[in-house]
């Protein structure tokens, strides 16, 4: 795990040295295998927040684009894992909530962001549940509404080129990705696990 921890860091180290990502991502030696190590200097400031932020994406993007950012839902479903998830702490069977969205502009019609989550539905509070079928906002505005208490940890980043990416997401975003992966934990318990994609062709931040 450890030399593959340092492989995984290499492109990170190579920009100069200094690693602003090395105390933040808890477990980027776990980073997918298709992932790519990032060259931080290749990336624009506004790509660098992106992926150290510890906040609300949408907030964040509005603050820094003067625009209204809307959350547009593509897929939420529950469903069975097919297996245990290390990263969720859950076993084979556990019900989960599978949810895909676009953060894309209101005025420009950018879209920003493709994020791809999965919600344990046992350990969802009632109000995060009702949130998630009636509010068209992000999981972070939800959890923000519901006053749950609960911290975020980022796991890995990376750079992502995903070949079989639908047609109607690609026309929006391109294939290729900054990514990160990060999860909610209460109490010490997993919660969420969100992959978060912003595409590396947006002409925002070059």
């Amino acid at each position: 795990m450890l030399e593959r921890l340092g492989q995984k860091n290499q492109g990170a180290l190579e920009s100069g040295g200094f690693d602003p990502f090395a105390d933040l991502m808890v477990m980027q030696g776990a980073m997918p295998e298709h992932w790519q190590p990032v060259n931080l200097r290749t990336l624009t400031p506004f790509q660098r927040a992106l992926v150290a932020m510890d906040g609300t994406v949408t907030k964040f993007l509005e603050a820094y684009l003067l625009e209204p950012i809307d959350v547009v839902r593509l897929r939420q479903q529950e469903q069975q894992l097919q297996q245990e998830h290390v990263w969720l702490a859950a076993a084979a069977g556990t019900s989960v909530i599978a949810r895909q969205v676009l953060l894309r502009g209101r005025y420009s019609a950018t879209v920003y962001a493709y994020a791809v989550s999965l919600l344990l539905v046992d350990r969802l509070p009632a109000d995060v549940l009702r949130g998630l079928d009636l509010e068209p906002s992000g999981l972070g505005r939800i959890l923000l509404n519901s006053q749950l208490e609960n911290r975020r940890e980022i796991l890995w980043y990376g750079r992502e080129t995903i070949a079989d990416l639908p047609e109607s997401i690609e026309v929006h975003t391109g294939n290729r990705f900054i990514s990160r992966t990060y999860r909610i934990l209460v109490g010490n318990r997993p919660m969420m696990l969100i992959n978060e994609k912003f595409p590396i062709d947006s002409p925002v931040g070059q």
